[in-house]
Formats: structure tokens, C-alpha cells, sequence
């Protein structure tokens, strides 16, 4: 079964304008650990989200950059990482709202509870989240740019029965979802990097070889429905548009 397909419309309530953009985890605090070296992104556009998050360790073991396949040594690094894409459910009550993150893919096992916090803005560009199901405490600062244009674009269905890649834009910042049909394999992509003038620069990921690439993008819309998609020197095809918001 493809994971993509767990969801379909209507998506639910839109989230709203304010959680829009791309946000950067500055810290982490649980009782056991703080974190504020982790490599962490968050995208949210109307309805869907990506996630990507590399921890210093995953990449300081490497003595090069790995090429895949990765070795029994780099593969071990490799599943410190995180990440997962899917849609966005914001609920409010007595305290406040409480934002739910429905995983559709993940890089990892999903685990026992809900991804689930409370949200609280400090400032429009500052939200702290705190643990439903889990105590910890995040900060996070929304990235400059990263407020304008909303697209989540989806691949049309693989002949191989691999899941389709989904790209996600918020602003100038581009991420890449192409999932496994099975958790965990090293091949899983998650890429972080910002479009600019037709070329996107994959800053990083959770195929390390692939940090630092500069890829040509363009991504034009063509109806309701499609968008035509031209990415890595592919020729040109149409994609099923999930959102366009210019």
C-alpha cells in the first residue's frame, strides 16, 4: 500500500497563516538531555508538512562522504537521523492550541504515541512547543524567506510500486520526500535545500552524498490540478497539485 494514500480530502481546517513557513529548532530540552546542535527543519504549508532532522553525530563519524550503498558503518550513523512528511491538524482548547502532526512517512519506526505539542507564539517568528504525550520543551524560529509561496506537489504513481516523491516549497526553501516502501532503508530521501533562480541547493539531507548539489528545478503550474515539474535534468511531467498557494 503506498503510505501516501492514508490520506485523502478533505484534508480537515486549514492550518492557520501564522504556522506557515519553514522553522528551525534552536533547542531541545527533555530531563534526560539538551540539544541545540541538531539539524532541524520544519516546513509547514496549508494542509501538509515535512520534517528533517540530522544530528552532528550522524555525519561527524563519516571520514568521507559516503556514496551509496553505504557501508554496515555508515548505515549505523545514518539511523540517527529523523524525518517524516504528512499533514497538519491544528485543535484549540482551554489552554491554548495543541498542533497534531499526522505522519504519513516516516524515516523511522513510528512510535507509541501521537506526534502532538502545545503550541505557544512568544512572537510571530518565535514558537515554543511543548510535549502532549512526552516531556520536552522546543523553541523555534521561523527562517527569513520562508513566508510566500505554498506548493506540495505529488508524483504521479510509480510503475516500480515505489511511493512517489512529494515536493514541498515554503517561501524560497524546498524540500524532497521520496519514501520507501519499507521502514528503515538507507535509500529513504529527505532534502532541505533553497530554489533560487531555477537551481536548488540541497543544504541537507538524509542521503549525505547528495549535500552541497546544486539540481535545476522549475515548477510551473499548468491547471486546477497540475503542475509541470523539470528536476535534475528529467524531462518535463506533470505532477497532481496537493496545494498552490503563490
Amino acid at each position: 500500500m503506498d503510505p501516501w494514500s492514508r490520506v485523502s480530502p478533505p484534508l480537515g481546517e486549514i492550518v492557520p497563516r501564522r504556522y506557515r513557513g519553514v522553522w528551525q529548532r534552536s533547542l531541545l530540552q527533555t530531563p534526560e538531555q539538551q540539544d541545540d546542535t541538531t539539524f532541524v527543519r520544519w516546513l509547514q504549508l496549508g494542509h501538509w508538512h515535512a520534517d528533517l532532522r540530522i544530528p552532528v553525530a550522524a555525519r561527524s563519524g563519516m571520514a568521507v562522504k559516503p556514496c551509496f550503498p553505504y557501508s554496515p558503518q555508515q548505515q549505523a550513523l545514518l539511523a540517527l537521523q529523523q524525518g517524516f512528511a504528512g499533514v497538519t491538524r491544528i485543535d484549540t482548547d482551554n489552554q491554548g492550541e495543541v498542533c497534531t502532526w499526522h505522519r504519513l512517512v516516516d524515516y523511522q519506526p513510528p512510535g507509541p504515541s501521537p506526534d502532538a505539542g502545545r503550541m505557544v507564539f512568544e512572537t510571530p517568528d518565535r514558537l515554543i512547543e511543548t510535549g502532549v504525550h512526552g516531556v520536552y520543551r522546543e523553541t523555534w524560529q521561523r527562517l527569513p524567506d520562508s513566508v510566500g509561496p505554498c506548493i506540495a506537489l505529488a508524483e504521479p504513481k510509480r510503475m516500480s510500486g515505489r511511493p512517489g516523491q512529494r515536493l514541498f516549497l515554503a517561501g524560497r526553501y524546498l524540500m524532497r520526500v521520496h519514501p520507501c516502501q519499507h521502514v528503515w532503508q538507507p535509500d529513504f530521501e529527505i532534502s532541505f535545500g533553497v530554489l533560487e533562480a531555477g537551481q536548488w541547493r540541497i543544504e541537507q539531507s538524509t542521503r549525505p552524498e547528495l549535500e552541497g548539489c546544486r539540481l535545476g528545478c522549475s515548477l510551473q503550474r499548468v491547471d486546477e490540478a497540475h503542475a509541470q515539474v523539470e528536476l535534475d535534468g528529467a524531462g518535463p511531467s506533470h505532477w497532481h497539485i496537493l496545494e498552490w498557494e503563490d
